[in-house]
């Protein structure tokens, strides 16, 4: 069985889109969608430095049109599961049918838009806790006023807060663990994103949906959703709320997954598999040089 994943924020790296532009129709596609949106999206993943593809509002629509471009170019794939992390859902909505690749780049221009303005009312950012046991390192958290916002597994845990929170997270670690801090301009995934919610919750409103044609696991609890509306509530109120990776970690092992493949960017989510679905065959989207080889992954793990 194979699943197909999308990353989420912090994938992105200056000049990321520029080999896949290359490939044919892919620039239009490109044009079109920043177009629709009002971003140059070539711009911001062939020439942008670092600092200003950190923008939130610039980071996400990239990451999900980056997706969607190379599962296109990935070729007719029919996975046994589709999943994303944080925006990465968005990208994972497409792949499954539960709205179209125009719809999606609206919807997450409205989110980035919406979570930067979020970030700017309160100095936030966000740390990965690396090692420790997990329980005590989200004990650790709570005590010092943090949210764990991304349970990720594979022994990471990203922290959400103010910047004053992450400082005392950083003096005072808890047990075993690493703190690193993640170049993000907010804490997502949690309280301090409310104001993003009710944003999405009015222009949700005038999507177009589908029921999942893919078994669709969504980040919230693992669970396989089979309604298209339960998507986009999930979607909606993810903004807010933790991402639980380690879980859909495990639907994916209790479905018997053999093969995963992460869609551009890839990097992240590959690495956190091997480390947690040990014997599952794993490959990063990250050029179109990796493209063969995903190719003869799927035609040798598709159900």
């Amino acid at each position: 069985m194979l699943v197909l994943v999308a990353p989420g924020q912090g994938a992105q790296t200056p000049g990321f889109l520029t080999p896949w532009l290359d490939l044919p129709g892919a620039a239009d596609r490109i044009a079109a969608w920043s177009d629709a949106i009002g971003l140059d999206l070539a711009h911001y993943g062939t020439k942008a430095d670092a600092d200003e593809i950190r923008d939130t509002a610039v980071a996400q629509p990239l990451l999900v049109a980056a997706g969607l471009l190379s599962a296109a170019a990935l070729g007719d794939v029919s996975p046994g599961a589709v999943a994303g992390h944080s925006v990465g859902e968005i990208t994972a909505a497409v792949l499954a049918g539960v709205i179209d690749d125009s719809a999606a780049l609206g919807f997450v221009r409205t989110r980035g838009l919406a979570m930067a303005e979020a970030a700017a009312v309160t100095e936030t950012g966000m740390s990965a806790v690396l090692g420790g046991d997990p329980e005590q390192v989200v004990a650790h958290l709570e005590k010092l006023g943090l949210t764990a916002a991304n349970v990720n597994g594979a022994g990471q845990i990203v922290a959400a807060g103010t910047a004053e929170q992450l400082a005392a997270l950083a003096e005072d670690k808890p047990e075993k663990a690493r703190v690193i801090a993640l170049k993000v301009a907010g804490a997502f995934h949690t309280h301090h994103m409310a104001p993003a919610v009710a944003t999405l919750q009015e222009a949700a409103a005038g999507l177009t949906v589908a029921d999942p044609a893919l078994p669709y696991v969504s980040n919230k609890d693992g669970r396989t959703v089979a309604g298209g509306d339960e998507v986009i509530s999930r979607l909606v109120g993810q903004v807010a709320n933790p991402v639980r990776w380690d879980l859909c970690m495990e639907s994916f092992k209790e479905q018997g997954v053999t093969a995963l493949i992460e869609v551009c960017p890839g990097g992240t989510l590959t690495g956190l598999a091997k480390r947690a679905l040990p014997g599952v065959r794993t490959l990063a989207l990250k050029t179109p040089d990796d493209l063969d080889a995903a190719r003869t992954l799927v035609a040798e793990h598709s159900s």
